[in-house]
């Protein structure tokens, strides 16, 4: 087995080519570990179980919205019922939704 540290610079993939190692040197494993929480969406309680990472992004939406995870999680709820009248993979939608939020420039969020 390649050691890590004899990988970074071109990851053994791109043969002549200089790759970028996708470990940050201070990354937390620990962001990867599933979190279970109980949620009320819109007045039914639930489960959602999400990578902690995740969690950690819907509180900055939350706090750039000036409210709660719990109202963040409801309005996805309500909306996607509206527009798509529903959606099978709740979790997923709010894993791409952290994403393309994160995606979006800081002046937009």
């Amino acid at each position: 087995m390649i050691q890590a540290s004899k990988r970074v610079g071109n990851l053994g993939r791109c043969p002549g080519k200089q790759c970028i190692d996708p470990f940050r040197e201070d990354f937390d494993m620990l962001q990867i570990r599933p979190v279970s929480r109980s949620v009320r969406l819109n007045g039914f309680s639930t489960c959602l179980r999400l990578e902690a990472v995740y969690w950690g992004i819907l509180e900055r939406i939350a706090e750039a919205n000036e409210c709660s995870v719990s109202a963040v999680l409801s309005y996805v709820d309500r909306e996607v019922h509206l527009r798509q009248g529903g959606v099978r993979n709740f979790s997923g939608l709010i894993r791409v939704i952290c994403v393309a939020w994160l995606q979006q420039p800081p002046g937009v969020r």
